[in-house]
């Protein structure tokens, strides 16, 4: 069985992936940089979230010698110039929650009446350092004017999906994952993987 590790610590991130890939049917044993000695955190110092993705990735597969999925995602609103973009889990502040992030959208977004905003998701799986491929997701949505629902976790009580009229907070886990940008990322990641990408 392949070995991959997530280089992520966010739990919710970390859930949505195992249950995604775990569901792909790929005969993989997922890891989380809580099941390695991974050394120290990367700084994300990429301008965009491709660029994120790949230095997680390629550091992890370094330092650990196994194959690597990095992902970086966030919110991008249209009104705001693509903010809070890379800065998405960030956005308030360091050690802010996602209360305060959401708070500080709701602000910055108080009478604006253009709302149209996006989820993108940028993954890449390395290997020894080195990247074997990346893929890019996106989901396009609006931003309510208050929360909705709660389920999800970071900016979805805020993010309506307009085919369905609800936000992300207001899906259950399998049907966000179903849509979400992330798992239009892991469609392709899925799929370069049952055509033998890690072998």
């Amino acid at each position: 069985m392949t070995a991959l590790l997530l280089a992520t610590r966010n739990r919710g991130k970390k859930r949505e992936l195992e249950q995604y890939l775990a569901a792909s049917g790929a005969a993989l044993r997922l890891l989380s940089l809580a099941d390695v000695a991974a050394g120290a955190d990367i700084e994300e110092t990429g301008g965009t979230f491709a660029e994120n993705a790949r230095l997680k990735a390629d550091h992890y597969s370094r330092a650990t010698g196994l194959d690597t999925l990095g992902d970086d995602s966030g919110l991008e609103v249209a009104a705001l110039g693509g903010r809070p973009g890379v800065l998405s889990a960030r956005y308030a502040g360091p050690g802010a929650g996602d209360d305060a992030r959401i708070e500080k959208l709701l602000a910055e977004m108080r009478n604006v009446t253009d709302r149209r905003a996006r989820f993108v998701s940028a993954v890449c799986i390395s290997r020894g350092g080195s990247a074997l491929a990346q893929f890019i997701g996106t989901v396009e949505g609006e931003i309510l004017g208050g929360r909705r629902g709660a389920g999800g976790f970071g900016y979805d009580p805020l993010f309506l999906y307009p085919p369905l009229r609800r936000t992300f907070a207001e899906l259950p886990i399998e049907e966000k994952n179903r849509i979400s940008h992330r798992a239009r990322a892991l469609d392709q990641v899925r799929e370069f993987i049952l055509r033998g990408g890690l072998k």
